[in-house]
Parts: structure tokens; C-alpha cells; sequence
């Protein structure tokens, strides 16, 4: 039965509608236009489990159907070796990159700057402050640069509220409060806690209440 329930659960979203904004707004509509077309390089940067995977994920699933889509983790893949100067190549983490992945990105740039193409880039720190060959930091400030905003407490509270209506149930006020007291604070970790409580809710056919929060956590620690 338990791993009937965990087939079923409905996947993380990676949307723009499903993305907290905060204090992002004017970065989500950037985006929007980087998806669009209207812009063509776009890098951002923020602390880590801000969310920069997800907004990377959201802008893919924007793009034109039929254009070419490169989307790379840097800490966990190699840039392709070559690409159409009219596709869209996403890096993730780039602060990852080791030095010949560096120079594949530097050329990268080049190609989609000389053609049509659009890039988009993440990584924790502002271009120039990154450990990476200066010219290619010098490419990844030339479009727009945008840091990604930490979300507050009530932010946090919001988001969490949403993510429980997504799994399919509520989330008092109370509960989400108690999570962000008991728990490490990154989204990431805050919704892995939600979807191990809907697991246990599910498992245990019980409503989701403070006991059952503690006894999730425990589970999970």
C-alpha cells in the first residue's frame, strides 16, 4: 500500500505560477521575455536552495516547442559539444564548471551571441565574483544579471501552503510556523519535509495535525 501511494504522488512542480516571488518579481518577468525571445543572454545568481533550479527548469518549459534546448547541471554534467547557433542553452551552477567546461561555455556564448540564440545561467555568486577564467566571467555579465531574493519568513509560510494544497491537503497556519522552526529552512528541505507528512498521512489514512508533524520529523531525522 505505502508504495502505492508513493507512485501516485503527484510530481514537483517547476512552473513559474508555482514559484514564490517575493521580492522577484521583476526577474520572473524577465525571464518571461528571455523565454519570448526579448532577451537574449540572461545570468542569475543567488545563495544555494534559493530556487535558481527551479526558475532555470520553468524558463525551459516556456521555450518555443521545436527550438533546440540545452539544459545542463554543471555540478553533475558536461556542456555539450557543439550547438546550433539558434538554440537555447541553460547552465546551472556554473560556478561548477572546471576549466575546459569553461572554455566550451565561453565558445558556447560566442555561437549563440553570433546567431540567434539565447543563453540563460545560474551560479551562487555576480559574474566577476566567480572563480572562473575572466573572460568567460566578462561574457555572463555582458546580458542582464539579476540576483535571485531570498524569501521571508511569510513568503516561506505562503509557499509552503501552496506546496501542501498541491500534494492535496492544508497546511495550518500553525503547522507550517512549526516546520520552519524545527527544520532547516531551505525550501528544497522544507517541502521534501511536507511530501514525507503527506506519505504518513496518506499510509496512516489520519488528517494531518501536529502529532502526526512530529511523528513525520522524527521519521525523517
Amino acid at each position: 500500500m505505502k508504495q502505492l501511494i508513493l507512485d501516485f504522488l503527484p510530481p514537483a512542480p517547476r512552473t513559474f505560477d508555482d514559484f514564490v516571488r517575493g521580492d522577484n518579481a521583476e526577474l520572473l518577468f524577465q525571464l518571461g521575455e528571455w523565454a519570448n525571445g526579448e532577451v537574449r543572454a540572461l545570468y542569475i545568481w543567488g545563495e544555494a536552495d534559493a530556487g535558481k533550479s527551479h526558475l532555470l527548469a520553468a524558463s525551459a518549459a516556456r521555450l518555443p516547442a521545436g527550438m533546440p534546448v540545452y539544459q545542463v547541471n554543471a555540478r553533475e554534467e558536461m556542456l555539450p559539444q557543439t550547438l546550433e547557433s539558434h538554440a537555447a542553452l541553460l547552465v546551472d551552477n556554473v560556478e561548477s564548471l572546471d576549466t575546459e567546461q569553461q572554455i566550451t561555455l565561453f565558445d558556447h556564448y560566442n555561437t549563440l551571441r553570433e546567431g540567434t540564440g539565447r543563453i540563460l545561467a545560474s551560479g551562487t555568486l555576480p559574474p566577476m565574483l566567480l572563480p572562473l577564467r575572466d573572460d568567460l566571467t566578462t561574457r555572463l555579465g555582458w546580458g542582464l544579471v539579476y540576483q535571485l531574493k531570498s524569501l521571508s519568513d511569510d513568503d516561506k509560510l505562503g509557499a509552503l501552503q501552496r506546496r501542501a494544497r498541491h500534494l492535496g491537503f492544508e497546511l495550518p497556519r500553525e503547522l507550517a510556523e512549526y516546520l520552519l522552526k524545527h527544520v532547516d529552512r531551505s525550501l528544497p528541505n522544507l517541502y521534501a519535509q511536507l511530501e514525507g507528512l503527506n506519505q504518513l498521512a496518506l499510509s496512516k489514512q489520519k488528517p494531518v495535525t501536529l502529532p502526526l508533524l512530529r511523528e513525520s520529523l522524527k521519521a525523517n531525522t
